[in-house]
This record gives C-alpha cells, structure tokens and sequence, in this order.
C-alpha cells in the first residue's frame, strides 16, 4: 500500500549484492538492538523487583520493575521524534549508528548497575535513567533500519526486504532468552540472583563493533539521497521540518497507524513478558520451563514473518495485517483459558498460536508503514507511528496485566485488554484501507 506522493526516484540503482548487503546489516542491527532491549524485560520478570526494589512486596516488587520497563517505552517516541527529524533531514545511517552506540552503553551500564544493597536510592533511579536511554535508542533504531532495508527493496519485494528487519524481535526474544537459560543453568539459583543475570547484559558491548561496521562500510539509501536533492533549494530558502510537516498534514496517519499496531506489540509483550511473570510467580510453573517455550515459539517466528511479508508483496498489505489483528481478537480468550492450565503443553500452544498471528501483523508492518508516507517524512512519520503503538500497547502491557490480575482475579480481564486493543486495530485498518481506496491504489 502506498498513500504518499511518490518521491523522486534514484539516479543508480544498487546491485543486488549490495542489496543484500544493506538488508543484512540493518537486520543484524535490529536484531542486537532488540536483544539488549528484550534482556531488561526477561530480568524486570525475574531478579530486578527484588534486586533493586526490595521494601516492596513480591507483586509490588515486580510492579516497580516493570514500571522501569515501561518507563523505556515512554521514551521510545522521543527517540523516534529526535532521529526522525534528523534522519529525514541528514540519512537513515547516521540516526542508526547512533542509536545503535547509545543502546550498547546503556545495556552494559545496566550489567554494571550496583543493586539497592550497595548503594541505596542511587541504584534504581539510575536504572530508570539507563532504561530511558535503552529506551531513546531502540526508538531511534527502527526508524533508521526499516528504511535502509525498504529503501534498498527492488521492486515488488519492499514487504520481504521490510520483514528482514522485523526479525530482529524473534532472534533478540530467542538470544535474549537462551543466555538467560544459559546463565541459570550453569550458576544455579543463588549465583544468578547474585551475579549471573548480569552476562546478558554484558554482550550489549558488542553491538558497538556493529555500529562501527555500518558507519564504515554501509552507504546511504539512494532514496533519501534522491530527496535530499530535490529538497536541497528548499532548504536554502526556508529550512524545513519533518516533524512540522507529519503533524500538520499526517497526524491522522499517524494515529491509524499507531492504532492498528497497538494490539500487536500489547500481546508480543504479555506473552514474552508478563506471561513469564504470571507463570512462574502465580502458576508456580518452573522459570527455566517456561523460558524454554518462550525460546521455541519464537523460533517459529523467523519463518512466519517473512512469509507474511512476501504474502503482502503479492495481495496487499492491509489484507494479510487486518488477517492478524482479528486473529488475536478471536485468539485472546482461547490462550489465557489454556494458560491457566499450568500445563506446559497448553500454555506452548496457547502462546504458539497467539505467535502465529501476531507474526502474520509484524511481516508486512515495516513495508506497510514505510508506504504511508513520502521519503522527505518517512523516518519521523513511520517511527512516531510505530512508537505510539509501543507506548499505548507494549510498554504498559505487562504492567496493567499484573494490576488486572490483582484488581479482578482472573486472567480474563487480560484478555478482554488484548480484544479492546485489536478492535481498535481493526478499526484503524478499515480507515486506512478506505482511504487507500479513494487514492486509487493498492
């Protein structure tokens, strides 16, 4: 789908090895990126309530912890806003290496963190300022890797190539959740309350090595080089703002957009996270067990997403993503009625399902954003509307699903959380498709 005034096109078309070059490197910093994101919510469900919160009860404890958590989502807009206005105005490139360096910090600083033991108040609140930060960059970095591997897309393919990015939440969740078990494994309980949880952490220094390869080896997209050209007299004349522009003339776009994604990125995070949470503190259900399935299901992603992708090139990216939102709308019951089996079987297939839809949304929802709006807003349009959806849904999702279990008593009352938001999607879809019909196109 495309509802933006086409941009000028590029002057040389990229070889396909080059292509493919561009696309591996934006997947890779996606996946890195994800991976330090994703270790903060794994350990917020563990060890961080009672590392870094200890006056508080066990479910307060984990509320506190996962306010931390959600305190990164209300920082991904800001992140998205400040690399969006410069990457729309400077290239997709720098924005990435930047956020890329800035989440590497922050993760190995959170690994470094000293614990409320030692030093007291000082410990959690430079956690939130770490988190925030995590926050920042990962808000920055979706933005800047979506549009290297979409801009660089032949024609016809910009859903495959998009999906390639969209795989980096799959790889981080199963990266993030395999060292954890690594860790727990070879440590045991009292070793990875103590020190262990930190490794995760740790391996956040390696994405600098990353970020350094695309600033030396990795060149612009031709399309931002295209508008940088045909905005470059503009510029003289007036300076421009991208994000004066989206919010004068897209804002309602923008809000679609985030509307139709909130319900994804709300149940993503139930599931890797507050589900792990629910599992193991309310179910009693063993952490090492539960992390496992989390591990398996998200393998089953990497060929989910880009086979939803590749479904949009060929019939619609409207059609194959509403597909996935009234999954989850239908699904939502079904899956916390097998969970609360605390059977390890059905709460396998009861997030396996939820998995399979969730990854027919996030296949073509890079491609789709991308087309939503012209090359000269692209970065700061699409990223707004993919960081509001992460702060009305994903970010707040674990935490009001341990306050809907404690105010009601039942996992239900999650459920019906994950059925409003999908109804909200599928709302938004309907507009957008509407208004893709009356601009005559796909």
């Amino acid at each position: 789908m495309d509802t933006a005034p086409p941009s000028a096109p590029a002057t040389a078309a990229p070889t396909d090895r080059h292509r493919r070059k561009v696309a591996t490197a934006a997947a890779l910093a996606s996946a890195v990126e994800w991976y330090d994101y994703f270790v903060f919510g794994i350990a917020a469900a563990l060890v961080l309530g009672d590392l870094y919160f200890p006056a508080a009860s066990p479910s307060a404890g984990v509320l506190a912890a996962f306010a931390t958590f959600a305190v990164g989502f209300l920082a991904r807009p800001i992140g998205g806003v400040i690399a969006g206005h410069l990457g729309d105005r400077r290239g997709r490139k720098p924005m990435l290496v930047l956020a890329l360096t800035l989440m590497g910090v922050a993760t190995a600083g959170i690994g470094l963190l000293p614990t409320y033991e030692t030093i007291g108040i000082a410990a959690p609140v430079l956690l939130v300022l770490l988190r925030v930060l995590q926050g920042l960059a990962v808000g920055a970095q979706w933005g800047g890797a979506m549009l290297m591997a979409t801009e660089y897309a032949p024609e016809g393919r910009r859903g495959l190539y998009g999906s390639l990015v969209q795989l980096g939440v799959p790889i981080g969740v199963v990266t993030a959740n395999t060292v954890f078990l690594a860790a727990g494994a070879l440590t045991g309980d009292a070793a990875f309350a103590g020190w262990a949880w930190r490794v995760p952490f740790l391996v956040g220094f390696l994405v600098l090595g990353l970020a350094w390869y695309i600033h030396t080896r990795v060149e612009e997209t031709p399309e931002f080089r295209a508008a940088e050209r045909a905005l470059a007299a503009q510029e003289k004349e007036r300076p421009r703002s991208p994000l004066r522009t989206v919010l004068r003339h897209q804002l309602g776009t923008v809000l679609l957009a985030g509307g139709s994604f909130a319900v994804n990125t709300a149940t993503f995070y139930i599931v890797v996270t507050g589900v792990l949470d629910y599992a193991t503190r309310e179910l009693a259900m063993e952490r090492s067990a539960v992390l496992t399935v989390s591990l398996c299901v998200s393998l089953t992603q990497l060929a989910l997403i880009p086979a939803a992708a590749a479904l949009s090139d060929r019939v619609g990216r409207l059609r194959v993503y509403a597909f996935g939102a009234a999954g989850l709308l239908v699904w939502a019951v079904p899956m916390f009625l097998l969970i609360d089996t605390a059977s390890l079987l059905w709460l396998a297939a009861g997030t396996f399902v939820a998995s399979c839809f969730l990854s027919i949304m996030y296949g073509p929802q890079a491609a789709l954003f991308a087309e939503l709006f012209s090359a000269e807003t692209r970065y700061t349009g699409a990223s707004l509307g993919y960081q509001i959806a992460a702060v009305l849904g994903g970010g707040l999702a674990p935490f009001l699903m341990v306050l809907l279990l404690e105010a009601t008593g039942t996992s239900m009352s999650v459920a019906a959380y994950i059925m409003v938001l999908a109804v909200v999607a599928l709302l938004s879809i309907k507009v957008l498709a509407s208004r893709a019909a009356g601009a005559g196109r796909r």
